[in-house]
């Protein structure tokens, strides 16, 4: 069974958001930290640059190891092997020097993972029962800082913020989120608020009414 997604360039930027150099940089620290080694049973059926582009599609993404299977011409086995062995040698060394408090810049997003656990999960936008998890990383050494306990996946994301303790981890820690945010304190981009057309009743109060200010028809009424 021939795959569909291989590592080129179109494939490598639409499913990871990378670009192909840097995609060609982690290729070859997994490589020096021995990805490309056996992985203890059959040889692999796959190049080294699929497999990590396949390790990446799956944390990128919210696709299942069934759905990556046919993508890459594997059975779902295999992709429970891959990610099982690069998976971790794709995690970065830490920061090189330590960072003072007042300069750390942390990014904080959700992402819904799908789960079968309808007590903790819920239908979301995706239209899979998904938890929602806030996690928190570091903006210079892209590591996590830390995850909240996973809420229903309906949740707004500004809610379940608010209901973890991860505003209490970043109190003093400069912390950006996207627009999803808004109203919990954290640096969020600005929005213009959307004009709206008056409606008829704002309309009737500023438009004066001609009818009061109109001379009496002269012609005598019937009758």
């Amino acid at each position: 069974m021939g795959g569909v997604l291989r590592a080129e360039a179109l494939w490598v930027e639409t499913f990871t958001g990378l670009r192909m150099g840097r995609f060609e940089k982690l290729v070859k620290a997994v490589r020096g930290r021995g990805g490309n080694g056996p992985g203890g049973g059959r040889p692999w059926c796959l190049p080294l640059p699929d497999r990590v582009l396949l390790v990446a599609v799956y944390y990128r993404t919210i696709l299942t190891m069934r759905q990556l299977a046919p993508l890459f011409g594997i059975s779902p086995a295999t992709v429970c092997r891959v990610i099982k062995r690069l998976g971790a040698l794709l995690a970065l060394e830490p920061a090189p020097r330590p960072v003072a408090d007042v300069e750390r810049l942390w990014i904080v997003d959700k992402t819904l993972i799908p789960v079968r656990d309808r007590t903790v999960a819920a239908s979301s936008r995706n239209y899979r029962f998904s938890a929602n998890v806030q996690v928190i990383i570091d903006a210079d050494s892209r590591l996590v800082i830390a995850s909240a306990r996973p809420a229903p996946g309906n949740k707004a994301d500004a809610h379940v913020w608010r209901e973890s303790d991860l505003p209490a981890a970043a109190a003093r820690t400069t912390v950006i989120a996207d627009g999803a945010y808004l109203g919990t304190g954290l640096i969020v981009p600005h929005r213009k608020r959307a004009v709206r057309p008056p409606s008829c009743a704002a309309r009737r109060k500023t438009t004066p009414n001609t009818d009061a200010f109109a001379p009496a028809s002269s012609t005598p009424s019937p009758g």
